[in-house]
């Protein structure tokens, strides 16, 4: 797997004029107008030339050029037409977060387009041009779509905007100063002319660019921070969206895959001859781990492979449990870590030396977890002689390009990656396992023609690439007001940037393992955090936002442990704490208020009712969420409501924001209720949705979310919410029976009442 491509940077400029330095305006043969910039201010000129990618799955654009000027990409990110139709070269995915409306609204917003007209293409892999200036790569991810694009592209929206002002002024012989930009339309009021873009492009592609366009203040926003439809709403709900899994190519034969249950264990036997009398079967294919059988359609594939029955040679993990996974990692938690951050003397304190107090330890546990995305895993894979075409739905198209060049010995540009929607990614689609597979067993195909992988939901839980199994220790010293006066947290798991990304990975420490318990919000005068990385013998990865998954939960969970030591609210602990960090003390305010914090809640007969909090601020965004359970006698846990206050900065679509927090607060739940993924002989337990739980809508929580009013750069969205609801409904749980989980899931170790 290749690294990301690390951002670039041109020496001696402010982002500003970097950026403007290299944009870049052109005409399209046949009429209309390009705009090629950078998303970071940075990219050289000559790196412009690129091949122009294949035709993208998602939405029908305009023809690409056949010509362009010197220096500009065919793929520049904007393009408009004599129709007056916007076309953005969208750099994300849309995996249901929303990117696909926010960011045309971005565009639209400051170059005063018709958001019904602004369409959209899925960009092809290209980190040269399409590289995400916040991850350095062209990845989707890291709830940074909008933070990343927040300037670029309402930047680049004010200087087309500038150019067809300018080009209707010069037609007018009027003053650019007096024109106005209104859906799409530039206006004249004073000689009472008009104009729509489709009529002015032609002569703003001749046009220079303004240097310095203004862009909006916030007062004067007509689409940003106001309730949108989603844009990719009406062909999800016709069946017109299409995902991965809706490849349709002429010719296409269907394949269902299996792998060794067992980490690098062998493909031992397969019974081809009874696979091959399957009605349908065409072909048996195979690789070292993994076997394929190719058929006429899925069914014909699935009975295929039922039939084939292949062995496995486990190998060396044969004997792998659970258990053994977590005596190792006790074992190695106790031992020193590198250390993440250091202040004060947090562990002189600790050890009773300058100070008494009550000291506290504690250790904490969060188990695999698995993506289980809705769209089963599939990738669609034509190879031939002089190249390669991929269709999938990935987040990383470049990676899953390199790793299939890498396997077929072909150049990068001969491999083409047809991005699509995603059914669902939470980091399952940051991997390219699934396409190098596919990849690897096209190669050893027969027939000629492309074929289309399709995982079973039972392969993908059990040959996934989990979330980490964490094991934390913590200790606190309380002084005689019961405030925490040091503090010190070990946080022992997988390194997933040491694999992903190995620059990042410093002095031992992996930035995002430790994510949401270098950085508290809260005010502690000593504070240690050291990382211990073990890695366990199966493959982890990315889970909707792994490090502040675990952290916020063991953090928000401790912080709990003290204010009830201390015989203190957890929200005035909490906010005696807060001094210094203002926008975190904000939703801790505001949550608790809209939930009614302080108020009796109301009985329920035969059950046990409780109300837990939690704050956190993770990728960029602040957050505070209130939990409200009942708990019954057999000790299973109903959530009954959930109150979300949040401060993301300036909100892009408030509609979004609410969908992401109400979805991540689900998915949440549904983790530290139930999700863990375990492991017997090597093999891992679960294997569907019978055993690998998610929240139904019957047993979902009335959500209800807040918005702070801010003019602050944005946050990220995507994750926030789930990090920040395992912990309060545990301290919920805690309020109604006493009992503190420090090991998730909750599950069936409640005690009867």
């Amino acid at each position: 797997m290749t690294e990301l491509s690390r951002p670039l940077a041109v020496d001696g400029l402010p982002d500003s004029e970097a950026r403007r330095r290299f944009m870049r305006l052109g005409a399209a043969s046949g009429g209309g107008l390009l705009l090629g910039f950078s998303l970071f201010g940075c990219k050289r000129q000559e790196e412009n030339r690129q091949e122009k990618p294949s035709e993208s799955a998602v939405g029908q654009a305009t023809d690409r050029a056949s010509a362009q000027p010197a220096g500009l990409a065919q793929d520049a990110f904007i393009r408009i037409g004599r129709d007056g139709i916007v076309t953005l070269i969208v750099h994300k995915v849309e995996m249901g977060q929303g990117t696909f409306t926010a960011m045309p609204m971005l565009l639209a917003e400051e170059l005063g387009a018709d958001l019904s007209k602004v369409k959209l293409e899925q960009a092809p892999a290209n980190n040269k041009l399409y590289a995400d200036p916040l991850l350095g790569g062209q990845v989707t991810g890291g709830s940074t779509s909008v933070r990343g694009a927040w300037k670029p592209l309402r930047e680049a929206g004010a200087m087309v905007r500038g150019v067809l002002v300018a080009a209707a002024a010069k037609q007018w012989n009027v003053d650019a100063g007096e024109c106005a930009v209104v859906a799409g339309t530039v206006t004249h009021d004073a000689s009472g002319r008009s104009a729509h873009f489709g009529q002015l492009v032609d002569a703003a592609a001749k046009m220079e660019l303004p240097k310095n366009p203004a862009l909006k203040d916030a007062a004067q926003f007509t689409l940003i921070g106001k309730p949108h439809k989603r844009l990719d709403s009406p062909s999800k709900c016709d069946g017109t969206a299409l995902f991965g899994i809706d490849a349709r190519l002429p010719g296409m034969l269907v394949a269902a895959v299996t792998a060794s249950p067992v980490v690098g264990g062998k493909l031992a036997m397969v019974d081809e001859q009874k696979a091959l009398a399957v009605p349908g079967v065409r072909e048996i294919l195979r690789i070292d781990n993994a076997v394929a059988v190719v058929g006429e359609h899925m069914w014909a594939a699935r009975k295929g492979l039922e039939a084939a029955a292949p062995t496995w040679n486990d190998g060396t993990n044969g004997n792998v449990s659970t258990a053994s996974i977590v005596a190792d990692m006790m074992k190695v938690s106790g031992g020193e870590g590198a250390v993440a951050r250091d202040v004060g003397g947090a562990l002189r304190k600790l050890d009773g030396q300058g100070g008494g107090g009550r000291r506290i330890d504690a250790v904490y546990e969060v188990p695999f977890l698995a993506h289980a995305t809705m769209e089963p895993m599939n990738c669609t894979v034509d190879l031939k002689n002089d190249g390669c075409d991929i269709w999938c739905g990935t987040q990383v198209p470049v990676l899953a390009q390199a790793a299939a060049a890498k396997l077929t010995g072909l150049g990068e540009g001969q491999v083409r990656v047809h991005n699509f929607y995603l059914g669902g990614g939470f980091g399952r689609r940051l991997e390219v396992d699934y396409v190098a597979q596919a990849v690897a067993l096209a190669k050893t195909a027969k027939s000629g023609k492309p074929l289309k992988f399709v995982w079973t939901r039972e392969e993908d839980i059990q040959h996934d690439m989990y979330r980490p199994y964490y094991v934390d220790r913590l200790s606190a010293r309380l002084d005689d007001k019961g405030r925490p006066q040091a503090w010190f947290h070990r946080v022992t798991g997988s390194s997933i940037m040491a694999r992903f990304a190995p620059p990042a990975v410093k002095d031992g420490i992996d930035p995002d393992a430790v994510e949401g318990a270098r950085d508290l919000p809260y005010a502690i005068p000593d504070l240690r955090v050291e990382y211990v990385r073990h890695e366990p013998p199966i493959p982890t990865a990315f889970w909707r936002g792994v490090g502040p998954t675990h952290n916020i939960f063991v953090v928000e969970s401790f912080i709990d442990e003290l204010a009830h030591a201390a015989k203190q609210d957890p929200v005035a602990y909490r906010r005696a704490l807060l001094e210094k960090s203002p926008r975190t003390l904000g939703v801790l305010n505001l949550a608790a208020q809209k939930a009614g914090w302080g108020r009796p809640l109301k009985p329920i007969a035969g059950r046990r009712v409780g109300r837990g909090i939690s704050c956190q601020f993770a990728f960029g965004t602040y957050m505070a969420q209130v939990c409200e359970v009942s708990v019954g006698p057999d000790g299973e846990v109903k959530v009954h409501r959930v109150v979300c206050a949040v401060d993301c900065g300036q909100a892009v679509n408030p509609d979004t924001i609410t969908a992401q927090m109400e979805g991540g607060i689900v998915f949440g739940l549904s983790a530290a209720l139930w999700g863990e993924i375990t492991l017997d002989k090597g093999r891992v337990q679960q294997s569907n949705f019978g055993d690998y739980r998610v929240m139904r809508m019957n047993e979902s929580p009335t959500v209800e979310v807040h918005l702070v009013t801010s003019r602050d750069d944005p946050g990220g969205i995507g994750e926030p919410g789930t990090s920040g609801i395992a912990p309060a409904l545990a301290n919920a749980v805690f309020a109604a029976t006493g009992q503190r989980i420090r090991k998730l899931p909750i599950g069936g170790q409640l005690k009867k009442a």
